[in-house]
């Protein structure tokens, strides 16, 4: 009696943060996640020492479930990758000289692609017979056209530092903007879609026929809609206002804007659910930091809705985009003259599917799509492995 070998069609999803690392294994053949999770605490009291102990953690935690590092299922992992400039603009397959580039674009994002590479590195130690990849978050922003990628500074001084917009969540806008399609049965080449991932961290793009032509986020994550703790756009003499008069450093600002700020900054709460919450009942703060974040997305939208000219879909994704009807209303009130009427009854029905929450007639489709980047990720690595 001969065996037979089974396919190698698994493909895990790696996704590091400073403290974390995020886990699902994705079967390539039918959709399904035989195994995902979450190990928390590295570095802290608790917690894994270090991201090599904590893939150790993941691989022991795949073994219990039948699913081993050593499985002959697993073909490929598929690393998430932060920052990639201009020099990764779509998945690239990992080798030492790509490890140096991601260490090279380190000054772009130091708090994310030093932990994305030391994930790397610990996994083709690990597995070094198998393929690794790297999808990046900007890479789906590449197709930026000049006007909206450059910012207006002195050029010499723009490309030696690689000053431009970049954009990030590249996984969720690409993911997002093919869902919608999908969902209006059109082919993605024939939708203009504007993709609103709100979550912690909150992005725009706009998307014409399935290319970036527009987003929010800037040469950093912090440019933009208002976030959770990041105050998105200001006036840039602000941080030096604050250096003159208030003698703050360079990491006090730093730390004002990107932790501090936001829905955080306003209210003292980062959870929209909470701010909402808070704001029915009355606080003024809350109130205050909801109708900002509101003003801010609103404005988005308009200035997308002229850079697409005809918009077919406007898409909410992400934990607030999916969840907050109150957002969802608050953010598409009034805009019935330019083709967007949202059906009050369907923006309030909960649901974990893709759904459109329209009216009937609107000109502008209105969805609720679930993002995927774990899937995203494991479509881009297994393309690239499998040709």
């Amino acid at each position: 009696m001969t065996g037979t070998t089974p396919a190698a069609d698994h493909v895990l999803v790696l996704n590091a943060g400073s403290s974390t690392l995020k886990y699902q294994l994705v079967d390539m053949a039918d959709g399904s996640r035989p195994a995902r999770g979450v190990v928390e605490r590295i570095g802290a009291d608790g917690g894994p020492a270090d991201h090599t102990r904590a893939l150790h953690e993941v691989a022991d935690r795949l073994a219990a479930d039948g699913h081993g590092l050593d499985s002959p299922r697993l073909a490929a992992i598929g690393h998430r990758v932060v920052h990639g400039g201009t020099t990764y603009t779509a998945a690239t397959l990992v080798t030492d000289e790509v490890e140096a580039g991601i260490e090279a674009l380190a000054p772009l994002a130091p708090l994310h692609n030093p932990v994305n590479l030391r994930q790397i590195r610990v996994a083709r130690e690990v597995r070094p017979d198998l393929p690794q990849v790297a999808v990046f978050d900007t890479a789906f922003h590449a197709t930026l056209p000049q006007a909206a990628a450059r910012y207006a500074i002195d050029r010499g001084v723009a490309d030696r530092y690689g000053v431009r917009r970049y954009g990030f969540h590249g996984t969720s806008h690409s993911y997002v903007s093919r869902a919608t399609a999908r969902l209006l049965g059109r082919a993605v080449e024939e939708v203009n879609v504007i993709v609103l991932h709100l979550g912690n961290g909150a992005s725009a793009s706009a998307v014409r026929g399935g290319v970036c032509v527009e987003t929010s986020m800037g040469l950093t994550p912090l440019e933009g809609l208002v976030m959770g703790s990041r105050s998105g756009d200001l006036d840039p003499a602000v941080p030096l206002h604050l250096a003159r008069v208030a003698g703050m450093s360079t990491d006090e600002i730093d730390l004002l804007l990107n932790n501090r700020g936001g829905l955080l900054g306003l209210c003292g709460d980062n959870d929209m659910r909470e701010v909402v919450r808070r704001s029915a009942a009355g606080d003024p703060d809350a109130r205050l930091a909801f109708d900002v974040y509101v003003h801010r997305l609103r404005k988005y939208v308009g200035g997308y809705l002229a850079v697409l000219g005809e918009t077919h879909a406007i898409a909410f994704t992400a934990g607030v985009g999916e969840n907050s009807a109150e957002v969802r209303e608050a953010a598409l009130r009034g805009l019935g003259r330019l083709g967007v009427e949202l059906d009050p009854v369907r923006n309030a029905v909960r649901s974990a599917g893709a759904r459109v929450v329209s009216a009937d007639g609107s000109p502008t489709a209105v969805a609720v799509v679930p993002t995927d980047e774990e899937w995203e990720i494991a479509s881009q690595t297994w393309q690239l492995v499998r040709g």
